[in-house]
């Protein structure tokens, strides 16, 4: 069946979808633990990207976990193909002409890799939100350190499961000492020289 697969050649480049738009286009990827900020940052940088004029769109893990990938668990192998989806995904967004945000856990060296191969290194920038279980924890926005503490929850990243930190991140954001604001300054300031 893979052999009758071929792809097709577009007539519209990314190159011209990039100069149409007047910006670059690439894959912001924020990683970090559940509870860490990184939604929270990644919406403040698209808000401030947008009002910039530059094209953009976020992709979120419980929205994607609630459409695309709703036939997932949170098995190692299952995480796994989640974020190869959602860099499938990405890439498409990137060759759109897109500035795209994605916050996942994300949380295997590995399959941020495959996210850098999929989409190109040039195209992918790590934002590591940094920042450590207990305060996550102590925040837990969404009461699930509280059900993984009490096994209801299986495979919680830093509880049960674990998660493999980056070692050389495009930029680090450590909630714990940097603000939301500054943070998503500091994002969007990096961003602009790319642009």
């Amino acid at each position: 069946m893979e052999e009758n697969i071929i792809p097709y050649n577009y007539q519209i480049s990314i190159d011209d979808r990039r100069k149409l738009n007047g910006h670059n286009s690439f894959l912001l990827w924020f990683t970090g633990l559940s509870g860490s900020g990184k939604s929270t940052i990644a919406n403040l940088v698209e808000q401030k990207l947008f009002q910039q004029g530059v094209r953009t769109y976020m992709l979120d893990g419980d929205n994607i976990r609630k459409g695309i990938n709703k036939d997932l668990t949170f098995v190692p192998e299952d995480r796994t193909e989640n974020i190869r989806r959602i860099a499938e995904i990405a890439n498409l967004m990137v060759n759109a002409g897109i500035v795209t945000l994605a916050a996942f856990v994300s949380p295997y060296k590995k399959d941020r890799e495959n996210i850098k191969s999929i989409v190109k290194d040039v195209n992918f920038i790590e934002i590591f939100v940094n920042t450590s279980v207990e305060e996550c924890e102590r925040r837990d926005v969404k009461g699930l350190y509280k059900k993984a503490r009490a096994g209801e929850i299986k495979n919680m990243t830093g509880i049960s499961a674990p998660y493999e930190a980056p070692e050389n991140p495009d930029i680090e954001i450590k909630t714990e000492s940097e603000s939301i604001e500054s943070s998503a300054q500091r994002i969007v300031e990096y961003v602009i020289q790319k642009l």
